[in-house]
């Protein structure tokens, strides 16, 4: 199986799908890394723009490094920044969805995927870029062929409880509004996949993301999980999510027998 998983910034493919892709690279499937932007206009200590896109593209590598993916390309965008306002030269955001489509496509076409990761339709929590990733994702697997489209997302039922029972909704997300236009509500997940097999590969990847969990405004996502004790940490992040382009809901915990079924359920 060859699978392209298709992100918006550096670090979020260790947040939505770190496990699964580790774990693909460890049953001997090819993994490809693919990011639109390197994330300049991220939160970050120290300087933006191309200084800080550098650096999250060596972040990016060392994350990669540690999941197991074989390959690493970058689109090329830049960051839309969290509210689609900073501004650059060609924003993700602004991207006309054929252009950027064709990018992806090609390299999924090069690759031959059989599967191809890319966000829900809510752009998981709404950022622009995320939210691009939806639409580019889904026209670019269309142009290529590929049989197989998850959407990575979070079962927002279970968050909400979670970020309740653990009285983390300010410090761990402390920016996100958890109302009905976030992730995706438990009964339309196709996919429930038990990733705490892999959580080492996946502390790793968060590791790699410095620049993710320091500076910025108020506490950071990356570092409140990587501050999280062993067994907790299994908790909050040893399951992923997603919605498979046409399949009907009910989630199901192999993707791979998904993938070589060809996407018939």
């Amino acid at each position: 199986m060859i699978l392209v998983s298709f992100h918006a910034h550096p670090d979020d493919e260790a947040l939505l799908t770190g496990g699964t892709l580790a774990r693909a690279a460890a049953e001997g499937h090819r993994v490809v890394l693919v990011v639109a932007t390197l994330g300049g206009a991220g939160l970050a200590a120290g300087p933006r723009g191309e200084a800080l896109a550098a650096r999250r593209h060596r972040e990016l590598l060392a994350s990669a490094d540690a999941l197991g993916c074989a390959r690493v390309a970058v689109l090329g965008y830049d960051d839309s920044g969290l509210d689609g306002s900073h501004p650059a030269a060609e924003r993700f955001a602004d991207a006309p969805v054929e252009q950027a489509a064709h990018r992806l496509a090609a390299i999924l076409r090069e690759e031959h995927a059989d599967v191809l990761t890319s966000y829900d339709v809510n752009g998981g929590y709404g950022h622009p870029d995320h939210l691009a990733v939806h639409r580019v994702g889904a026209r670019a697997a269309e142009l290529a062929g590929v049989p197989v489209v998850l959407e990575a997302t979070v079962d927002r039922d279970s968050l909400r409880l979670l970020l309740r029972v653990l009285g983390l909704a300010r410090r761990w997300l402390p920016a996100l509004p958890l109302g009905d236009t976030v992730f995706t509500p438990r009964a339309r997940i196709t996919h429930s996949v038990d990733v705490r097999r892999y959580l080492p590969q996946k502390r790793a990847a968060l590791r790699a993301h410095v620049s993710q969990a320091e500076g910025g405004r108020g506490p950071r996502t990356v570092a409140t999980l990587l501050r999280l004790p062993g067994p907790l940490f299994a908790r909050v992040a040893g399951r992923e999510w997603f919605v498979q382009r046409g399949a009907p809901a009910g989630a199901r915990d192999d993707v791979f027998a998904t993938v070589r079924r060809g996407g018939s359920q």
